[in-house]
């Protein structure tokens, strides 16, 4: 497996568990700053929207780019500024504000993500490095889940807030490394 693969494998997991930790117990924080289910599902949906309106816009810029590695990275900052905005969350228009912060950072990270993934599969092993991306997506969903709900229930939403923050400050400085070239 090429260097570049594991990097983008080992950022992407750091991440998938911040956003994971909190994904099962989001109902719960919404109704905490006075939001409701269409608060949530408008949440959720703005975020969506941001994130597929502009994939498809920024998709087409970026196949024509010559570092996608900085996109990557780019999209990561994106995502922590979301995770910080957590702490700073006292209503649901904040919260919207975030979302969108989270779908942005979704749109200049993922097709630059997956153009690098694609670019650098072993040859004959498509399936199998793609699988295991895939595995490791759900793996880390499935522990961030059963952690999150423990970690909110003993500590609160703030602490859970920091080590999702920090989580993905982590993913970021694993990404950095896709910036530095490999001597060969």
């Amino acid at each position: 497996m090429q260097r570049e693969l594991k990097i983008l494998l080992f950022s992407s997991a750091l991440f998938m568990l911040a956003g994971g930790l909190f994904g099962p117990i989001y109902a719960v924080f919404v109704e905490e700053i006075g939001g409701d289910l269409l608060t949530a599902g408008t949440a959720y949906a703005l975020f969506a929207l941001a994130a597929a309106i502009l994939i498809f816009v920024i998709s087409r810029w970026e196949d024509h780019v010559k570092h996608q590695e900085k996109l990557v990275v780019a999209g990561y900052v994106l995502s922590c500024s979301g995770f910080l905005g957590y702490l700073l969350i006292r209503e649901p228009v904040h919260l919207f504000i975030v979302q969108i912060i989270f779908g942005i950072g979704e749109a200049v990270g993922t097709p630059a993500f997956d153009g690098l993934y694609s670019k650098h599969l072993d040859k004959g092993k498509f399936a199998s490095e793609w699988g295991l991306w895939e595995s490791l997506q759900w793996v880390v969903t499935a522990v961030a889940a059963a952690l999150g709900g423990f970690l909110a229930d003993l500590y609160g939403f703030k602490l859970l807030f920091i080590i999702m923050f920090l989580l993905s400050l982590m993913g970021l400085f694993v990404s950095v490394f896709l910036l530095i070239k490999k001597e060969k």
